[in-house]
């Protein structure tokens, strides 16, 4: 039987283009800013049809993240709107991690100042930030400053947590009176350094339980039952998927795929480009990423 790490390891160009993650098969030296179409932040202010239990006040979500973020950015507008009639802006860039989006790095990062976490709350003022980092763990980003899990762990790990808090407070500062909550979203299994996503996630969580924000655990929608931490490429069609054929892909096996063959960490079952962009197919996990994401905005804007 195929182990997990062996698909982890047939990977070659597919993470160099834009993803987030493993330690072991990342780039030496970071790619120039992308000049990616659509990368920039945008709003989009069509509406879709609202749900019957949508509230009185839409609320306002921003989307920053890496190549997780920008695969999902369009299916997340979607949900968003329809569910909770939000107005939506997104800004993911792939390849990033927390570092990135912080104001004072220069011309150490790969999100240029205008899209900087800090910078796009006091422009557009939103009630929720979400954000969704696999944890950049390879050193592909000049901000980290070479610190990479493979090399220190302790040092990544002291890093990343720093990164958290700093960025917790930008937004914070640049929200005032007005302080947006942020949406922390927890990842889902890595075969190849499953303890990595374990602690990252524990990270997002003590940061959130601080500072009076929210986690949403869309890892665990693309994670077995019973088994947080263990990466499958295909799970058990949810009763949505059933109901919407195209989110089961083997019906026959009442299961569907998260991941292309040769891709264990992005959930776009399209192969990945060189210019990073929005999933162009129809993906579950991307989906069930999206669908939780939502969730978890739309309890706390129908309770306040």
């Amino acid at each position: 039987m195929r182990k997990p790490w062996i698909v982890g390891m047939l990977l070659t160009g597919v993470l160099v283009l834009g993803a987030c993650g493993d330690p072991s098969s990342g780039p030496e030296k970071a790619p120039p800013s992308p000049a990616v179409p659509g990368a920039s932040a945008s709003t989009t202010h069509q509406q879709a049809p609202a749900s019957p239990g949508a509230p009185a006040v839409a609320p306002r979500v921003l989307y920053l993240g890496d190549s997780l973020a920008m695969e999902a950015q369009n299916v997340l507008g979607q949900e968003l709107r329809r569910d909770l009639r939000a107005k939506y802006t997104s800004a993911p860039y792939s390849g990033t991690t927390l570092c990135d989006y912080l104001e004072g790095t220069g011309a150490k990062s790969l999100v240029p100042d205008g899209d900087k976490a800090a910078a796009l709350v006091r422009a557009q003022h939103p009630d929720y930030v979400v954000m969704q980092f696999w944890g950049n763990a390879w050193g592909y980003t000049w901000c980290m400053d070479g610190i990479t899990y493979n090399a220190s762990p302790r040092q990544y790990f002291t890093r990343y947590e720093a990164d958290l808090r700093r960025l917790t407070e930008q937004i914070a500062a640049a929200g005032g009176s007005r302080r947006p909550r942020i949406v922390w979203v927890l990842q889902g299994p890595d075969p190849i350094t499953p303890d990595r996503v374990r602690r990252v996630n524990r990270m997002y969580e003590r940061q959130a339980a601080a500072s009076g924000d929210l986690v949403a655990d869309a890892g665990a929608t693309v994670s077995p039952a019973g088994a947080r931490y263990t990466w499958s490429q295909y799970l058990p069609c949810t009763a949505y998927e059933h109901e919407h054929g195209d989110y089961c892909t083997q019906p026959g096996r009442d299961r569907t795929a998260l991941h292309l063959d040769k891709d264990y960490l992005h959930f776009c079952l399209a192969p990945t480009t060189s210019t990073p962009k929005p999933c162009p197919v129809r993906s579950p996990g991307i989906l069930r990423i999206t669908r939780e994401i939502t969730r978890v905005i739309g309890e706390r804007v129908r309770t306040r």
